[in-house]
């Protein structure tokens, strides 16, 4: 497997669950040392964006991946790079 998907339309309205999804499909990328994890906040207003971002700039979460793209056809998606 080479990318983890990560759908959080599912729990969009759950502050809570949210960062620890992230923080579940982080630590799997490590795990298995998969290099990419694609995040899908959805469109929507863009605060569960904020929040994604927001959750990958904390130091202790930026220290573990390599870089974030925006998917520049869908703003509603996010790929995070791990270099192992």
């Amino acid at each position: 497997m080479s990318k983890l998907k990560l759908d959080l339309h599912p729990v969009f309205n759950r502050g809570a669950v949210i960062d620890d999804e992230l923080e579940r499909v982080m630590d799997e990328a490590e795990r298995k040392r998969i290099k990419t994890v694609e995040i899908i906040p959805g469109k929507g207003s863009g605060q569960l964006k904020k929040r994604v971002l927001k959750f990958l700039e904390r130091p202790d979460i930026k220290a573990r991946y390599h870089r974030i793209d925006k998917d520049s056809k869908n703003h509603g998606r996010l790929f995070v790079y791990f270099r192992f």
